[in-house]
């Protein structure tokens, strides 16, 4: 029974991935290479036709299909070297003629961060299809509460009204422009077929190079599997293609994180604007019975954390020694574990109960929404009162009249903000100031609820980008 197992925490494995990152997998890619490598060899005529004749479909698919695990036991008992060992099986099934081409005129790394480049590549679509999914839920939820209006808050304190479509347009938004800058870097992915030191000693020096005419054997090589080549290589790859890769996906996985700490905190007892769906069967703690917990927005957030652990491994490997070294492989091995915390996180979001995924089974209490808008009375509207105050021809500090003097009168006796505001004009013998103001403004002033600027504008204009991202414009 094949071992599909991905790297990070066996808990969490989406299935999703086990085709690339699944451990007996990991091979392919690379067996993907040598058969490239060999079709290029003979493209050029240094393999005979009567020997690549033998490399049958068949026997692609029996190269193709050398597991991890196979590779792993000759290489511990016999070659304790992993490329080695790959060689040593494909060379015993395929014909004889061909066997002596199988790795010429390779190095390890050149099939090695070739074939990782691969695999980030269709990790990649993996990625891309479940976040434009995503991409497509968060546009619905947009749309619907664009203008249901709820407090904004600053360093955990209400600020200023702005609406609940508002909020989730700023997820969405990091998403749109995180998924963007992962789809602009995976095309950026490259290989290498270089040799042991970057400068194709073996392609030069043998005559190989001297046969490809205009375009390289390199280039020949990574045609043949979608890639392009680096600009200059040593025995690995430059590693700044794939940190900038893995890089948008850790930021993609912090604008996931937002927005399980955003949720996280709306759910809170004394807040409940938000609502995780709680299913039939579910439990919420061990002990205490009446307890709904924010898993999922939990799990999101905890995620990008993990996912933030993460990439120190990779910031590790940016810098080797000489030519390269091996202190970096073991590393480099675990660099999946950021796709698959990503998808993790994605699936999340996409879980399904009764067709409708989490994202959409969200709920948004109304009554919290209003409570909680109203906990201040119209104390959050001390932004518009002081500007319209200045605008009006207030001489003094408007900020420091409704802070220091309004403020403090406001609440006592069911005073509010406006009338402690006149109160205070008053003192100072300035009541024409408040004459000034004009009617609209003075109306809006006493609707706390209309001053939700363009939040729901801002947020219909960030749907509408991210539809025609999904549309392919």
């Amino acid at each position: 029974m094949a071992n599909l197992s991905l790297p990070g925490n066996p808990r969490y494995q989406p299935k999703d991935l086990q085709s690339v990152f699944g451990y007996d997998n990991l091979f392919r890619a690379i067996a993907e290479v040598e058969i490239a490598t060999l079709k290029t060899l003979a493209d050029i005529g240094i393999i005979p036709e009567a020997n690549i004749g033998s490399l049958t479909p068949a026997v692609e698919q029996e190269l193709l299909a050398i597991s991890t695990s196979e590779v792993d036991d000759v290489e511990r008992t016999v070659t304790k070297h992993d490329i080695r060992a790959w060689i040593r099986i494909a060379q015993s099934k395929v014909d004889p003629g061909l066997r002596r081409w199988i790795h010429v005129p390779l190095t390890s790394y050149d099939a090695l961060d070739t074939a990782r480049a691969l695999q980030f590549v269709r990790g990649h679509e993996v990625v891309k299809r479940l976040t434009d999914k995503v991409i497509g839920h968060f546009v619905e939820q947009v749309d619907l509460f664009a203008q249901h209006a709820q407090i904004g808050r600053t360093h955990g304190q209400h600020a200023l009204p702005i609406t609940v479509g508002f909020w989730l347009a700023t997820i969405l938004s990091r998403i749109l422009a995180n998924i963007q800058s992962a789809n602009s870097a995976a095309d950026k992915l490259v290989g290498k077929i270089s040799g042991a030191v970057g400068v194709y000693n073996a392609q030069v020096g043998l005559g190989i190079a001297a046969r490809c005419g205009d375009k390289t054997f390199e280039a020949r090589v990574l045609e043949k599997l979608g890639l392009k080549p680096a600009p200059i290589s040593t025995q690995i790859l430059s590693p700044e293609p794939l940190a900038d890769y893995l890089f948008a996906c850790v930021k993609l996985s912090a604008a996931f994180g937002q927005f399980g700490r955003d949720g996280r905190h709306l759910m809170r007892t004394e807040i409940a604007e938000l609502g995780e769906p709680f299913e039939k069967g579910q439990v919420g703690s061990s002990t205490m019975a009446h307890k709904r917990n924010p898993i999922n927005f939990e799990n999101l957030e905890g995620t990008w954390i993990k996912n933030q652990v993460e990439f120190g491994k990779v910031l590790a490997t940016m810098i080797s020694e000489h030519q390269r070294d091996l202190v970096g492989s073991p590393i480099a091995r675990d660099f999946p574990t950021i796709v698959v915390n990503l998808v993790n996180q994605l699936n999340t979001l996409l879980r399904e109960v009764g067709g409708k995924p989490f994202i959409s089974r969200i709920s948004v209490d109304e009554a919290s929404l209003k409570r909680n808008f109203a906990a201040q009375g119209d104390a959050i509207l001390a932004e518009p009162i002081y500007i319209a105050l200045q605008m009006a021809g207030y001489e003094r500090d408007a900020h420091e009249l409704v802070n220091h003097v309004a403020m403090p009168r406001s609440g006592q006796g069911g005073v509010s903000l406006l009338e402690a505001t006149q109160w205070a004009l008053a003192q100072q013998s300035a009541d024409q100031v408040w004459s000034k103001i004009p009617a609209e403004t003075i109306s809006m002033l006493g609707k706390p609820e209309t001053y939700t600027g363009a939040a729901a504008a801002k947020a219909r204009e960030i749907a509408a980008s991210a539809e025609a991202y999904l549309k392919g414009g």
